[in-house]
């Protein structure tokens, strides 16, 4: 069994034999690992791009803002123009695939104005387990993907990232915020912003990790979190404070997911068939 050192060290020798590289970076506990690891290893070399849009919410965008600068990293934006596209709005279960060949597709373009060789990901280990379908578009612009390369774990990824100081250690999961809609629910401006405000109010009441799942026309907002979290919410003040603030947003019916937060949650409507049709 290959070791944790040794994985950091196969990681390394992946990014010292590159000549220079975009991290594609979102701020998470991934993306700050690998462009840390990256930023060691070939300095000045390096640069970090961020893609901005209506799935990232400007919290998220800050953050990542605030890691690159506290580094002296080198960091762009590009505009992620997904919801233009017809097909991501209406939301088919290829949607991750759509969004991450327009948004990386930018990321080479802007990699290649700026003479960076090789354009770089934070997918790992545990991205294989689920239907992931932005993994296919990855692999068919070239995109390297060093963190699965090396085999890394997420929990292998924190613990590194612990060991680096790195504040992003325990970080709670993020993914963007079309994730929160069922397939075939029309993603929208006004509907993100909706899921945007909602998170944000359950994070400033004491939530760590949280997802609102959107459903039935924006009727229905269904509430995944951490224990600590259901333990928050199953206090009445809490309970009526969160009921009250959602049904202000327009929201008819507010739900705590028994289950609480998990990854990957609303491809459980999916079919075999589903996942192989990109």
């Amino acid at each position: 069994m290959t070791s944790l050192a040794e994985k950091r060290h196969i990681l390394e020798k992946i990014l010292k034999n590159l000549p220079s590289a975009a991290v594609a970076f979102s701020g998470g506990v991934d993306s700050s690992f690998l462009l840390a690891v990256a930023f060691e290893v070939l300095g000045e070399r390096v640069a970090a791009v961020t893609g901005r849009s209506l799935s990232f919410p400007p919290r998220e965008l800050r953050a990542a803002q605030a890691f690159a600068a506290e580094r002296g990293i080198r960091h762009y934006l590009v505009d992620s123009e997904e919801l233009d596209l017809p097909t991501f709005s209406q939301n088919p279960p290829n949607r991750c695939y759509l969004c991450k060949s327009e948004l990386f597709a930018k990321i080479k373009a802007l990699a290649q104005a700026q003479n960076l060789a090789q354009v770089l990901e934070a997918s790992n280990v545990d991205d294989e387990g689920d239907y992931r379908p932005g993994l296919l578009a990855i692999k068919e612009l070239g995109v390297l993907s060093p963190l699965r390369e090396a085999r890394l774990t997420k929990a292998e990824i924190r613990l590194l990232s612990k060991e680096m100081g790195l504040p992003t250690w325990d970080k709670p999961s993020f993914a963007c915020l079309a994730s929160r809609f069922p397939y075939g629910e029309a993603i929208t401006p006004a509907r993100l912003s909706l899921l945007d405000q909602a998170e944000q109010f359950l994070l400033d009441l004491g939530l760590k990790q949280v997802r609102v799942r959107l459903h039935e026309k924006a009727t229905l907002a269904r509430i995944e979190t951490d224990e600590a979290g259901i333990a928050l919410l199953s206090q009445g003040a809490s309970r009526r404070k969160t009921h009250d603030y959602f049904l202000g947003l327009g929201f008819t019916y507010v739900a705590l997911d028994l289950l609480g937060y998990r990854t990957g949650s609303m491809n459980a409507t999916l079919t075999p068939a589903d996942q192989v049709a990109l």
